[in-house]
């Protein structure tokens, strides 16, 4: 190689890790950590004209509250540079080049756009910038279809500083890196840079750059990276790793102790709160080569096992897999979950005749069980109501268990309990086994809601019950550990998906007392 060079995108790419919002302390210490550790391209974040923000986090409205707000000294030797995704921001209204601010512009676009965006690239350099072309899911493009890309860029924008190899979900192997690096080095004009950004879904990040560092070539080289692989899904290549590995073998002088610094005071306060890295659903993202935003979708509805998710991810088409649509999302996942349908009119008939006019107690599995379970143990006993659990895995002597966990299911019928499931789970079942027809006891407003809660209040207001009484309906907490009674129910949760969960339980229980339906709490709830 000619040259070698680190681009660092922690305040960009890993700021989508938490919508941006770094606020100015920590964007401030990142920035100087990075200043310090010798990094040779600094990317401050995004320009975007609508969601954009003018300080406190790293989506800017535009490229002159940079300057205004955060980046007021720049040091001597640093690139700056920040990203736009194509049609995110108007370029017409870019200032012109002063020096004072980003020095170059990173702009990220999916194959369709790959000739509109020459235009834009060319007003960019007019204006002064650094011009960087990030075609996004490289993968994705054939080999004539790059070739096609390249000639473009050789033709109207021989003058760009920088083309990149774009493995935006983490779905690069080997062979992958060598067709890639052989038709981009062979055939981009020579003068260009030749940059690599990576995700990290098969932990292939950090053995992917060796092997660009590998590759013959002479032309210069660019790698991206972020402190602690901070990044969307499964995160990026570490860029205290990445400096490690330049020092020993490339004769680098890159610092870490200020990246080790931040990431004592800064990246880890982010990552207990923000979660990144190495997970399941991210490895079937990539396996099924999509964009992990659906794999996060679904598995964060708790409601589907691993591989249930896995196969969902095989079923989106291949032209909805490379950027997220949430209404398809939920239409793809009632699909799926519908499709498991039966005749559950007999089980309703007997569960009506049980049920009906009575006074049931419905214990959910809320962490209040485990300070108040002698008050539940004896409602379940005293009250003369019928109980039942939902998903819930200790003993509690209830009349019914009420799941829509696989997991439990099979528990509670390997104990030898009444379990009353959906079709989403089990489609077939003997003696104590009833099973729910799924699609007729969800609710479905802009999302579906398919919980155990939501299914058994649908069942039993159809069955005409008198009253409930409930146990172990908590509410949420953003604090994983406030949830629920056994640990092993555990999944984490942010203050947005708190906040819409509580929301929509506190309404669904003022609903049933409006339908003449009693309702009484026996724990503590902010359903109350």
């Amino acid at each position: 190689m000619n040259s070698l060079k680190v681009l660092d995108v922690t305040l960009r790419d890993g700021g989508c890790v938490i919508d941006f919002n770094f606020g100015q302390p920590y964007m401030d210490k990142i920035l100087a950590a990075e200043e310090e550790s010798g990094v040779d391209v600094i990317e401050l974040g995004y320009l975007d004209d609508t969601k954009g923000s003018e300080q406190g986090r790293t989506q800017f409205i535009n490229e002159r509250v940079i300057s205004e707000h955060f980046l007021k000294h720049k040091k001597a030797g640093v690139t700056y540079v920040a990203m736009m995704d194509y049609g995110k921001f108007n370029v017409d209204n870019l200032s012109d080049y002063d020096g004072c601010g980003i020095d170059g512009i990173r702009l990220a676009f999916h194959k369709k756009n790959m000739k509109d965006m020459i235009p834009l690239g060319k007003k960019i350099m007019a204006k002064g910038y650094q011009f960087f072309i990030q075609p996004m899911i490289t993968m994705r493009y054939s080999d004539n279809e790059l070739l096609e890309l390249i000639d473009l860029v050789n033709k109207e924008l021989p003058d760009a500083s920088g083309f990149y190899i774009v493995d935006s979900f983490g779905e690069m192997r080997p062979n992958d890196m060598d067709r890639l690096l052989n038709l981009v080095d062979h055939n981009l004009i020579p003068s260009m840079t030749l940059g690599f950004h990576s995700h990290n879904n098969l932990q292939m990040s950090y053995s992917n750059a060796c092997a660009l560092l590998q590759f013959p070539t002479n032309r210069n080289l660019m790698l991206d990276s972020s402190i602690m692989g901070m990044g969307k899904g499964a995160g990026n290549l570490n860029t205290e790793l990445l400096l490690e590995h330049l020092n020993l073998y490339y004769g680098k002088q890159y610092k870490i102790p200020p990246l080790l610094e931040v990431m004592d005071k800064v990246i880890n306060q982010l990552h207990a709160e923000f979660y990144w890295g190495y997970a399941p659903e991210y490895y079937l993202s990539s396996a099924n080569h999509c964009t992990p935003s659906y794999a996060s979708y679904f598995y964060n509805k708790h409601m589907l096992p691993i591989d249930h998710v896995g196969e969902l991810l095989g079923m989106i088409s291949e032209e909805k897999k490379i950027s997220f649509d949430k209404e398809y999302a939920e239409k793809l996942y009632r699909e799926y979950n519908e499709s498991k349908t039966v005749d559950d009119s007999n089980v309703i008939d007997e569960l009506k005749k049980e049920f009906g006019g009575k006074t049931i107690l419905l214990v959910a599995p809320g962490k209040s069980l485990k300070k108040y379970k002698a008050d539940v143990l004896e409602a379940i006993k005293d009250s003369g109501a019928l109980s039942i659990g939902l998903n819930l895995t200790c003993d509690f002597g209830v009349d019914y268990v009420l799941t829509t966990r696989k997991d439990v299911y099979d528990q509670a019928v390997l104990d030898g309990k009444n379990v009353i499931v959906t079709s989403a789970v089990s489609k077939g079942g003997r003696g104590n086994v009833k099973i729910l027809d799924y699609k007729k006891w969800i609710s479905v407003d802009d999302k579906t809601h398919d919980s155990s809660s939501v299914i058994a209040t649908n069942l039993l207001i159809a069955c005409g019950v008198k009253g409930l009484i409930l146990a172990g309906f908590d509410g949420f907490s953003s604090n994983i550990n406030e949830n629920y009674f056994d640990p092993s129910l555990r999944r984490p949760a942010n203050d947005e998906q708190v906040e819409r969960r509580n929301r929509f339980y506190k309404k669904m229980f003022e609903d049933i007392k409006k339908k003449g339906i009693g309702v009484r709490f026996i724990t503590p709830s902010k359903y109350e």
